[in-house]
């Protein structure tokens, strides 16, 4: 604490931020880790495994089933946002939060001006009921047509398949938050590539061992979401998969949205709903960085109390482990206020066609449940599963049944029977309701 205080008034005295994070002085990959430019003089750390795969005779490609989706997404002046699901051709396949029920051909009326009333139904009087005794009947009052603001239509079909490790053309990117590191992911990176799976994750400029520059402009969303771009173009395959935590969401949306052919399924980790992005006015991090210096001991102490279910040692030994929360003030300031993205709204989400798997902690007191199951309501084909032992550092830590849930999600894929039978509710046998359940016979790759 005298060190952190000593520190904060040599920040005020001289302006320059402590603790500034700076990459590892090596130039030879070691363990997986790589050190990429994106740009001239802005590195960022990667960790990449390319495990040994069996020889594979066959292409493994898997027959996969088809979505076909069609939606007509309209924003009215006043805040609603309708979204109608055109045709015949939302079966069961396509499906919503934890029941997996199927969604028919229907309209959802969501209100935007009121976030906790999701969807909103109106009751419209029977013109030829009888009125009650005594009682006239009224004249039904005429509703003036309102003009929608913007309106979206979507129609594609695309193919999902199951993703197994020894597919040379699947890869996975894990991106995480504010404050965290690639070592967060340190469960789930050994888990898969351990299952033959090419595994793929970096740094955010400013954390881990990735450059830090001292500017605040290079922690915007837009600035960290190129940075993301650059690395996902060098190491794509034909098909990827975008893992996401808390803020580290919204840039696997970014690329979703960017390469929908890419991009085979995405995962949502605590990431909240589907809103834009606007910083703050009314903030801790407002303060002056040499404030947030002094007061580092006690908000890495909150964060503790918040990211995590119980906060014992083994919780602390996670978070030194995980190298997170340990990011200079300067950084910490410039990526909360840079978190501006007014693109990312409820429509440019509901667009996006891409099965999606929304992963929620229980006891996560960052992002509220509601937020996620917003999220599923607004999403085409989306999976909410909520883990009432986690909390928002969910991944480190129930990292068995985080790990279980993503690869029964890698390994999903649609009926693909034909147009006329009712499909298989397959996400039911893939999430199951106990997800203490460790992986079947049939979730793990036959090689191993």
């Amino acid at each position: 604490m005298l060190t952190s205080f000593v520190d904060g008034i040599l920040c005020c005295l001289t302006g320059k931020s402590a603790n500034v994070v700076v990459p590892i002085e090596t130039s030879e990959p070691a363990d997986g880790f790589e050190f990429v430019e994106v740009k001239p003089g802005r590195v960022l750390r990667v960790r990449h495994i390319i495990p040994e795969r069996p020889a594979v005779t066959e292409q493994m490609t898997g027959e996969g089933g088809s979505v076909h989706c069609k939606r007509k997404i309209t924003v009215y002046r006043n805040g609603q946002l309708v979204i109608e699901n055109l045709g015949d051709i939302m079966q069961s396949e396509l499906l919503h939060c934890q029941n997996g029920d199927t969604e028919p051909s229907n309209t959802v009326e969501v209100d935007l001006s009121d976030y906790n009333s999701s969807t909103t139904s109106t009751v419209t009087p029977d013109p030829n009921a009888a009125p009650p005794p005594g009682q006239q009947q009224q004249p039904l009052p005429r509703r003036r047509r309102r003009k929608p603001k913007r309106t979206v239509v979507i129609d594609c079909e695309r193919k999902i398949s199951s993703c197994k490790g020894t597919h040379s053309d699947v890869a996975l990117f894990f991106v995480h938050g504010v404050g965290g590191s690639l070592d967060i992911w340190g469960s789930q990176l050994d888990f898969f590539s351990r299952l033959g799976y090419e595994v793929i994750a970096p740094d955010l400029a400013g954390h881990g061992a990735s450059s830090a520059p001292q500017i605040a402009a290079a922690y915007t969303f837009y600035a960290l979401a190129e940075d993301l771009r650059a690395i996902f173009k060098r190491y794509a395959r034909r098909r990827n998969i975008l893992i996401g935590h808390s803020y580290g969401v919204s840039f696997c949306t970014f690329l979703a949205h960017e390469y929908p052919e890419q991009v085979h399924k995405v995962v949502m980790i605590n990431g909240g709903g589907p809103t834009a992005l606007e910083p703050s006015l009314c903030s801790i991090f407002n303060l002056p960085t040499c404030v947030l210096h002094l007061l580092s001991p006690c908000l890495a102490w909150s964060f503790l109390k918040a990211g995590f279910a119980h906060q014992g040692a083994k919780e602390k030994q996670l978070l030194k482990d995980g190298n997170a929360f340990n990011v200079s003030s300067f950084v910490l300031r410039a990526m909360m206020s840079g978190q501006y993205w007014p693109e990312g709204d409820e429509v440019y989400h509901a667009e996006l066609t891409v099965p999606i798997l929304l992963v929620h902690g229980m006891h996560d007191k960052f992002v509220p449940i509601e937020e996620d199951q917003r999220m599923a309501e607004i999403l085409l084909l989306a999976f909410l599963k909520v883990i009432d032992e986690g909390s928002h550092m969910v991944m480190m830590e129930c990292p068995e049944t985080v790990n279980t849930l993503l690869h029964e999600f890698f390994l999903w894929e649609p009926d693909s029977s034909s147009t006329g039978s009712k499909p298989k509710q397959e996400p039911n046998k893939i999430l199951p309701n106990n997800v203490e359940a460790q992986p079947t016979a049939e979730s793990k790759p036959k090689d191993k």
